[in-house]
């Protein structure tokens, strides 16, 4: 019968327990303490500073993720699910009580969003109807572009993000969505903490922002994200600046 990696992990950790309760000479017959690190890609092995940067190196080498959590920034709470690659980024954004779709291409930028976004707060309802529902072209010198393209942005998104911040120090082994992790946190979780995973490639796969900013999850790293131009019929371009919003 063949051992899956999580039964391998809990039965280690069911037979350290019960370890600890033998007595030398006596107790359990037999009982050796299992190598947490058997099985697993090794980074738990290494000084917390060294998986940190393990870590950062892989996700900036990867082609593309999948993250999804909430983000503040500028006294604001995200909700994002988005799904980035070298590229470009599709995804949708939740803030204020609001919803709306983004995505890249290239340099060109996009954001979708039903008529109550664009006529929040007393917006011009007859331009938030033509809007609609559609992927609006946004331009590079609107405000719009420069608050939303870094949520589409890999690369500067996840350098941002994963850092941590105080003295790093490796704080157990932990699981998150099936997965076996090491934790490295800062100034004991205050400077915020990072989960990487033992299986595979060590990616980061669970983000705690320091400073209660947010927690984020990380998956699907180097899987296809198709980011391809919207079809000309859901497309609009407003022109030099969006309306308010």
């Amino acid at each position: 019968m063949t051992v899956t990696p999580r039964r391998r992990f809990r039965r280690a950790a069911l037979l350290g327990a019960l370890c600890a309760l033998a007595v030398t000479g006596a107790g359990l017959a037999g009982c050796r303490a299992e190598d947490p690190d058997a099985g697993t890609n090794g980074v738990g092995k290494l000084p917390a500073a060294a998986i940190h940067s393990k870590a950062l190196a892989v996700a900036g080498s990867a082609g593309a993720v999948r993250l999804h959590g909430t983000v503040e920034a500028g006294g604001s709470t995200y909700t994002l699910d988005m799904r980035l690659t070298a590229d470009g980024g599709t995804g949708s954004v939740a803030a204020g009580g609001t919803t709306f779709g983004l995505l890249r291409v290239g340099d060109q930028l996009y954001l979708k969003a039903d008529a109550g976004f664009w006529s929040h707060d007393g917006g011009d309802e007859a331009a938030a109807a033509k809007l609609a529902d559609k992927y609006v072209k946004v331009p590079q010198g609107d405000p719009a572009y420069q608050k939303f393209s870094g949520f589409t942005d890999k690369d500067d998104l996840l350098e941002g993000l994963l850092t941590l911040h105080g003295t790093l120090a490796t704080d157990g082994r932990h699981e998150q969505g099936g997965v076996r992790t090491i934790r490295v946190s800062g100034d004991g979780g205050s400077g915020g903490s990072l989960d990487v995973s033992l299986e595979g490639t060590p990616y980061p796969v669970r983000l705690v922002r320091a400073g209660s900013a947010g927690t984020l999850s990380f998956s699907d790293w180097d899987k296809d994200v198709p980011v391809e131009e919207p079809a000309e019929d859901e497309t609009l371009d407003y022109g030099k600046q969006l309306p308010a919003s």
